[in-house]
């Protein structure tokens, strides 16, 4: 598909009603509205299109952006385009697509590290989205005195970050404790040094889940999925 063709269907695709959703889950710039199912079969229809996604980005559309991530090809996404998406994010909807790309890229470690302490709340929480995705990964595997230095990083800090960053750094502490093992009994003792993790979710219905009964509930069904 072309960059005309996409952008067509995406506003094809986009309603009034799902542009409501996004705007009370902080989506500010132009959107089509488009559902993420839709984006899926999109997503199906075009594979993996580099240069696509490069010109689906550059346009600013949240939608754009958003079909950007899950079409660009990770392998070829190198760490200077991933620094100027990231300097992009101004919304925690993209900021989720965007990191699952950098994940399932090369430079996934590396941006962890580049990126945890910066200031700007979404380059922040992306890192630490990653972190997340990376912790739940079997092949290969991260190292687990990494893990273990992430794990202090949230337990000291995460009171003192943006809104979002707070919820990620939450996301990415169960999953690490998902890993079970002594990862997970660091986990729980950083979740229950925590206490409670504050996140403003705006006009939305989502909550930050509690650490502990969450790991506990990801360890089952990690189990139950060996299982099978």
């Amino acid at each position: 598909m072309t960059l005309e063709d996409t952008l067509a269907a995406l506003e094809q695709a986009g309603t009034a009603q799902n542009r409501k959703v996004y705007a009370r889950h902080g989506v500010a710039g132009p959107q089509y509205g488009v559902s993420f199912a839709a984006l899926k079969r999109l997503k199906k229809t075009i594979g993996t299109d580099h240069g696509l996604a490069l010109g689906l980005w550059a346009t600013g559309n949240h939608d754009a952006r958003v079909l950007a991530a899950m079409v660009a090809d990770p392998e070829t996404c190198g760490s200077r385009v991933l620094d100027a998406w990231a300097r992009d994010l101004d919304n925690y909807v993209v900021t989720d697509a965007f990191s699952a790309l950098v994940a399932r890229g090369p430079h996934g470690t590396a941006k962890v590290r580049a990126w945890r302490d910066r200031k700007a709340e979404f380059v922040s929480a992306c890192a630490f989205n990653v972190l997340a995705m990376l912790a739940l990964h079997d092949d290969p595997a991260p190292d687990e005195a990494w893990l273990r230095e992430q794990i202090a990083v949230i337990a000291a800090e995460i009171h003192t970050r943006p809104n979002r960053t707070r919820h990620s750094m939450n996301q990415a502490l169960i999953a690490i404790g998902a890993r079970g093992g002594a990862l997970e009994k660091a986990a729980i003792a950083a979740a229950r040094t925590i206490g409670k993790v504050e996140v403003d979710h705006g006009r939305t219905g989502c909550r930050t889940p509690d650490a502990v009964a969450y790991i506990a509930k990801t360890r089952a069904h990690r189990r139950a999925k060996a299982a099978r």
